[in-house]
């Protein structure tokens, strides 16, 4: 049992110690396979690009120059960073794409998208919002070389052998620009012969309806079954809703009726306490006129005279201001 924990455990701890050495073996490898494909057909120039996918690069580091190409975004340039020794920097060059400060149409301001570097020449991106973006092709001390210009929104570019392919993209479409490498980074231009241009709108829905339908029959009888087919709906709900109206009413005044059979049948409770009082208050009065005699009810007046006196005085009731006003 010992001797298959012992065995065990060896097994295991040779397996760990053999995952990390492949796995750094095939990363040196598939880098040493990219490095050498890319500088067998670019020997002067550095790694500076993203060769996988069309994604912009804010950010890229020459080796062979021991300089970075790094986007700022803030002050809407591109800065080329020299270093002296391995933890310290020596220069600072800043290029700047579009002047942002004191603009209000903020759509055409072209920013920097994307950075490379191929054959010792810088090469940055730059697109605006609108349908404006422009290649720059800048040397070591941060000179423009060179500038192609592009009708379309571009975000990302990549460098192969013999062209260079920038991608854009907008709301209609996409567009593809390919610039020949023949003659150098330095000469590349949109001429004829030396780039290709392939714009893509997404067609409308109108078109592909034409397209598909030129006569419009098909979008005849959509119409027309999306028009019953609206009105048999609307039919039902008020249908329906006319049915749930009548149930609430007819509801309602069965309830109604149940209360009026109900008060007719026990009596209220004011109506009956009425009748019993007048009945009390009857009986009452019958009893208190038995309970007395039977008198004379004759009533003698008499008259007696008084003697003048001043206090039964009308004269001095009076006020003297109506008196004077009389005089």
């Amino acid at each position: 049992m010992n001797i298959h924990k012992i065995l065990t455990a060896g097994l295991l701890a040779l397996a760990f110690c053999a995952s990390p050495l492949r796995a750094q073996t095939d990363g040196l490898t598939s880098d040493d396979t990219l490095l050498t494909h890319f500088e067998t057909n670019n020997p002067q120039s550095g790694i500076g690009v993203d060769v996988n996918d069309f994604l912009p690069v804010k950010a890229c580091y020459v080796g062979n120059q021991d300089m970075f190409v790094v986007i700022d975004s803030i002050d809407n340039s591109v800065d080329i960073i020299f270093r002296s020794e391995k933890m310290s920097f020596d220069t600072t060059i800043r290029v700047l794409a579009d002047e942002p400060h004191g603009r209000h149409d903020l759509a055409n301001i072209l920013r920097p998208q994307s950075v490379g570097f191929v054959d010792g020449y810088v090469l940055y991106l730059a697109s605006s919002k609108k349908d404006s973006s422009f290649l720059s092709v800048l040397d070591l001390d941060g000179n423009e070389v060179n500038r192609v210009s592009f009708n379309c929104c571009s975000y990302a570019f990549k460098v192969f052998p013999d062209e260079i392919i920038v991608v854009g993209r907008n709301q209609l479409g996409y567009d593809i620009n390919v610039l020949d490498l023949s003659n150098g980074v330095a000469n590349i231009s949109t001429d004829e012969g030396h780039s290709a241009r392939m714009h893509y709108h997404v067609p409308k829905q109108a078109d592909r309806i034409r397209e598909s339908d030129p006569i419009g029959i098909g979008l005849t009888v959509v119409a027309v079954s999306v028009v019953f087919l609206a009105l048999l709906c609307i039919s039902l709900i008020l249908k329906g809703y006319g049915k749930l109206i009548i149930k609430a009413q007819d509801r309602k005044a069965n309830k109604a009726a149940a209360k009026s059979v109900e008060a007719v049948a026990t009596p209220s409770a004011s109506e009956t306490s009425g009748e019993i009082y007048a009945a009390i208050a009857a009986a009452i009065y019958m009893y208190d006129e038995e309970m007395h005699d039977e008198e004379n009810t004759i009533i003698t007046i008499q008259k007696v005279e008084r003697a003048w006196t001043p206090w039964n005085a009308k004269f001095y009731n009076m006020n003297h201001y109506f008196n004077n006003n009389k005089r």
